[in-house]
């Protein structure tokens, strides 16, 4: 198992980890090494299987993105989660750093988004756009630095590219992102998973992992991150 990919909690029915930058959450046309594959190697060598382990894949990142996730490794808790992805009771918390200063100090984002297949890039569209998908967010400032923001981002929908995409509708990319940006600094994507909350899909019970995102890289380093991890972001409101 690689290094930089760290169990956070595991039992008989979920894997939490910490997803790495740059690492593709399944296989893709890229052909190289990805989370799902190494974690069902994980499972194969932790527990001497003679074959394939299952392991369920509930949610996904995009590849230039890290933080927390969680898998499923039966198939009853793998249905179970969905469910809740579906029923909108997995909250998913986000740090990004963006270009500039938002208008908006904090604000709901809606749109509608609708992906070129043969690019792979994701525009916001009419709704009535045939293809188009809803897509919801709020998000507040927590900082400003250099002409930089750090943003709460609760990401309501998760629709692939959502939260770079509508980062960038607004006027304010997120830094490193070469994609929807013209950000010109070679820096990794500033954008983390910082924070999952679902219940637990056997016991119930409420379960929250957080994630730091990397303090000492750029632009993370600029900010007090310590201080803005104890914070949740939901429904346009900060609260403990």
């Amino acid at each position: 198992m690689r290094e930089d990919v760290k169990i956070l909690f595991e039992d008989n029915h979920i894997l939490v980890v910490t997803k790495p930058q740059n690492l593709p959450v399944q296989k893709d046309e890229s052909g190289d090494e990805d989370l799902l594959t190494l974690l069902k190697q994980y499972l194969v060598e932790k527990y001497n299987k003679s074959g394939d382990a299952y392991l369920g894949l509930v949610h996904r990142l995009d590849r230039p993105t890290g933080g927390v996730m969680v898998f499923a490794k039966t198939s009853k808790a793998a249905s179970r989660l969905c469910q809740q992805v579906k029923d909108g009771e997995v909250e998913k918390k986000y740090f990004a750093i963006v270009c500039g200063i938002p208008k908006d100090k904090q604000k709901k984002l809606i749109c509608h988004l609708k992906k070129d297949s043969k690019t792979n890039n994701v525009k916001i569209v009419p709704a009535l756009t045939e293809g188009a998908k809803y897509a919801e967010l709020d998000y507040k400032i927590l900082d400003t630095k250099q002409n930089y923001s750090l943003l709460a981002v609760n990401l309501v929908t998760g629709r692939g590219h959502q939260i770079r995409v509508q980062m960038a509708g607004m006027g304010n990319p997120i830094a490193g992102d070469f994609r929807y940006g013209e950000e010109k600094i070679k820096i990794p994507l500033c954008l983390w998973a910082v924070e999952l909350k679902f219940n637990h899909p056997v016991s119930g019970e409420r379960l929250v992992f957080k994630v730091y995102p990397p303090e000492d890289k750029p632009l993370w380093n600029l900010f007090n991150i310590e201080q803005f991890m104890r914070l949740s972001v939901k429904n346009n409101n900060i609260y403990d």
